[in-house]
């Protein structure tokens, strides 16, 4: 059976804390994905701003990898995901994220959480 890691991340990136779970979120997913593992981060909430050009690149963090380098390792695999719901309630579209994003609705996580061998985390 194959492993898999899903990554649901809940919160945007304007108050230490919430920094500090982004790039937790953001190194975890990175770090999989660098061992050969499949990922998927799941944006919701104010982190669907990630999926956006600019956010990212805003964003820094002591001892942390630059946020925008992570988010782009994980675009690059085609791996984020952002809430129908939540990019609805920011006006976002599929035009407004950045390559490698696509937006999906809650049954999108289920099925991938659900999948044997998945293990799913929440920040």
């Amino acid at each position: 059976m194959e492993r898999s890691l899903v990554v649901k991340l809940t919160c945007g990136a304007d108050a230490t804390p919430d920094l500090e779970r982004t790039a937790q979120a953001l190194t975890v997913c990175t770090t999989a994905a660098a061992a050969g593992i499949p990922v998927r981060l799941w944006l919701t909430g104010d982190a669907t701003y990630l999926a956006t050009p600019g956010y990212a690149e805003r964003l820094t963090l002591a001892h942390s990898a630059p946020l925008a380098e992570l988010r782009d390792a994980l675009l690059a695999l085609d791996a984020v995901t952002v809430c129908t719901q939540c990019a609805a309630r920011r006006e976002l579209t599929a035009a407004d994220l950045l390559p490698g994003a696509g937006i999906a609705g809650a049954m999108g996580f289920v099925e991938q959480v659900m999948t044997a061998g998945a293990q799913a985390l929440v920040y």
